[in-house]
């Protein structure tokens, strides 16, 4: 078979909001996560220095801020921003739920 299919739905949720998708879709080169944030959610800071992996979040549904090294980047549905892998993020969630397609390679 050429290709790989899985509904996200059926992942079981890391931090109950995070399905990471990589392994389940056998990616070597890619990861893609869907983030469902509850009112509220927050991501710890993080970034993908040691990794090098460079990110895009893109915003499916609702609103929230994205803070990158200390700026905050407020995010509506449809927008979409990436980060560097040395750029310092973490996610705040407004108060509604939201969704997020977050894909970082290598």
């Amino acid at each position: 078979m050429s290709y790989t299919k899985v509904n996200y739905t059926d992942v079981e949720p890391v931090a109950d909001a995070m399905h990471f998708l990589r392994d389940p879709l056998d990616c070597e080169q890619v990861g893609v996560t869907v983030l469902d944030c509850e009112a509220g959610w927050t991501g710890k800071p993080h970034d993908h220095a040691d990794e090098g992996h460079e990110e895009v979040y893109v915003l499916v549904e609702g609103t929230a801020t994205v803070e990158v090294d200390g700026d905050e980047v407020s995010l509506e549905a449809g927008d979409a921003i990436r980060l560097p892998p040395e750029a310092e993020r973490a996610i705040h969630n407004g108060d509604t739920e939201s969704t997020f397609i977050l894909v970082g390679a290598p």
